[in-house]
């Protein structure tokens, strides 16, 4: 039985990934509908959870209430795709994954169960954290992507410029209308 909670939550978890993965470039009714089918099957879970008693049922409904949490977060980063979304997303699953753990330690007694706390919140917070280096170097990868493609507008632009400054000193040689010739293909091939 100790291992149906962990597995129902792998499942869930594996679920959410692959509905973010589908829900690229969605509608708003289109997320709406996708956020009624959440609230939806997190009612049922819940509903599921009435069945049993006891610690199995303390952890069905933590799992029920992370796993629809987790479920909206997700769902949200990909609606609204930015750092803070998936932050969150990722603030959901560690926080999901704490409350699990923390509702397993609730079996065990005195030191034991002070051990597994600890253990619990030290992986969530090592989550939380992971989550927040993440966020910190997407961002800091799209300001250098950023700085990245300006450097190189900029230097085509040099590329071009100084390509023109070529092509319009060979017409130098020349005289006349054939100067003159030479010099406008140079304006329009290097658009000056």
């Amino acid at each position: 039985m100790k291992s149906f909670p962990l597995n129902f939550l792998s499942i869930a978890l594996l679920s959410t990934f692959a509905l973010a993965a589908s829900v690229q470039a969605m509608t708003k009714p289109e997320y709406k509908a996708q956020e009624e089918k959440i609230e939806s099957e997190g009612k049922m879970s819940k509903a599921a959870c009435s069945k049993l008693a006891g610690q199995p049922k303390s952890m069905c409904l933590v799992e029920a209430k992370g796993t629809t949490k987790l479920a909206k977060a997700e769902l949200e980063a990909a609606y609204k795709p930015n750092a803070a979304t998936r932050y969150k997303a990722h603030q959901a699953k560690a926080d999901t994954a704490y409350n699990v753990a923390r509702e397993l330690c609730n079996e065990k007694t005195a030191n034991e169960k002070d051990v597994c706390v600890k253990e619990a919140k030290a992986a969530q917070t090592a989550a939380l954290a992971d989550a927040k280096v993440q966020q910190k170097t997407s961002d800091a990868n799209m300001k250098a992507t950023e700085k990245k493609v300006d450097a190189n507008a900029s230097a085509v632009d040099d590329k071009n410029t100084a390509n023109y400054k070529v092509a319009y000193e060979k017409c130098d040689s020349q005289a006349g209308a054939p100067k003159t010739t030479c010099q406008d293909q140079a304006k329009k091939t290097y658009g000056k």
